[in-house]
């Protein structure tokens, strides 16, 4: 194994195996914690997924490391923390303290920090993030439902995450390559920083970082950060040339489960409502799991066919935070998770088998209801978003789990045109 990575949530995870995949590394995604037997797949790169983004601190710290100790023990050479390309967070964490317990774990006493992807207009310049023109602050994401993101500046908002400090390699550092970024990042390591947030606007600055980042035991970003290391292992002589294969053929229905509130996905449904029938739940007017997953059910009850359907529980804002005020935010957030999950598994049991979620909270409590344990990564749908092929104790599933803010307003007729890719 030459990477090993730890992704914070399930759409994540299934984003950073679509760009080794791009970059020719047989990769593998599994789903949770590793038992201490299950035996490392025949893979240059292994992914485990996690659903630790919103998790109690401790709980995600604890996850993490117990997921590193299973990733060592099978050799791997170097480790990847991988969350959002938002920096999804809070003030208590979760990517702070995850990351300074990988640091320790590690040893390693630094690791840089990059969360850009700017083929989907996540940049950072001078440390703040931008998604396409807008402040991260600015972009929608200030509403977010569990992580809500009102600070662009990454490196106050990963300094209140750590103990550690935190410095920054500015893009004019950046502009001039690997060598003049890998002399930065040492020199804060001298000087006693922890962690180095590093400018990137280009898909160049990503290459030219990875590069840089070729000896560290520990990286941690988004999934584009990680473009520049296939390259590294090959410069190596460790790596061949592998591309994504075609996954098993699995006839069925077509469906779409929908949790995300991003605008992204909002204008995804809307656009769906053209061309296929579209369910929106209520969960506010409907406040419980049984009601709603009844109600799903007596909706797509003779629907399932040739057309593809969709069920969604995403909201605007405002509605978002009046289900939070009724409910208390963790409940809100675990009554929408436990009837789509729900209504995931009757749909599958009806005979859909290409499934695309969307929302990484919601991926990650679909695909522990479906008891799948690991993913085969297939061809991009739009930058980011694979078709995979769910393995586990279930029936033969195509799933494309989709980051809320991820693919074009066509996401949905595009995977479901795309599902024998």
């Amino acid at each position: 194994m030459l990477l090993g990575a730890i992704a914070d949530d399930f759409t994540g995870a299934t984003d950073l195996c679509s760009t080794l995949v791009r970059g020719g590394m047989r990769t593998v995604q599994l789903i949770g914690v590793p038992t201490p037997d299950t035996p490392a797949p025949e893979a240059d790169a292994v992914v485990v997924a996690l659903k630790s983004r919103t998790a109690p601190v401790q709980d995600a710290v604890s996850q993490s490391l117990a997921a590193l100790d299973w990733l060592r023990r099978h050799g791997t050479r170097q480790v990847f923390f991988k969350y959002c390309s938002t920096f999804d967070s809070t003030d208590q964490g979760n990517i702070g303290p995850v990351a300074d317990a990988l640091v320790d774990a590690l040893a390693c006493g630094f690791a840089l920090a990059c969360p850009a992807f700017p083929t989907n207009a996540r940049t950072v310049y001078q440390g703040h993030l931008f998604v396409g023109s807008a402040l991260l602050s600015e972009s929608g994401m200030e509403h977010h439902p569990l992580t809500p993101m009102t600070d662009p500046n990454l490196v106050r908002v990963l300094s209140r995450q750590t103990e550690g400090s935190v410095g920054l390699v500015p893009f004019a550092i950046v502009a001039q390559g690997a060598a003049a970024i890998r002399k930065a990042m040492t020199a804060l390591k001298e000087q006693g920083r922890r962690y180095a947030i590093v400018d990137a606007v280009t898909d160049a600055d990503l290459l030219a970082i990875g590069e840089a980042a070729e000896a560290h035991a520990l990286i941690t970003g988004g999934s584009g950060v990680a473009m520049g290391l296939p390259k590294n292992f090959r410069r190596a002589g460790l790596l061949g040339g592998h591309d994504a294969g075609t996954l098993p053929s699995t006839p069925g229905h077509a469906a779409v489960i929908a949790g995300s509130c991003s605008r992204a996905t909002l204008a995804q449904i809307g656009f769906a409502r053209e061309h296929m029938p579209v369910l929106t739940l209520d969960p506010l007017e409907t406040p419980d799991a049984d009601a709603l997953v009844a109600q799903a059910a007596a909706w797509a009850a003779g629907k399932l066919g040739a057309t593809p359907i969709a069920i969604a529980a995403s909201a605007g804002p405002e509605a978002v935070a009046a289900l939070q005020a009724k409910l208390g935010r963790e409940q809100a957030g675990a009554l929408v998770e436990d009837a789509l999950s729900r209504i995931a598994a009757a749909l599958v049991q009806d005979g859909v088998r290409n499934l695309v979620v969307a929302g990484g909270e919601t991926s990650g409590a679909v695909v522990s209801r479906l008891g799948v344990r690991s993913l085969r990564i297939g061809a991009e749908i739009d930058p980011g978003v694979p078709w995979t092929y769910a393995e586990g104790s279930g029936p033969a599933l195509r799933l494309a789990l989709k980051s809320g803010n991820f693919g074009g307003r066509d996401f949905f007729l595009k995977a479901f045109a795309r599902s024998e890719a």
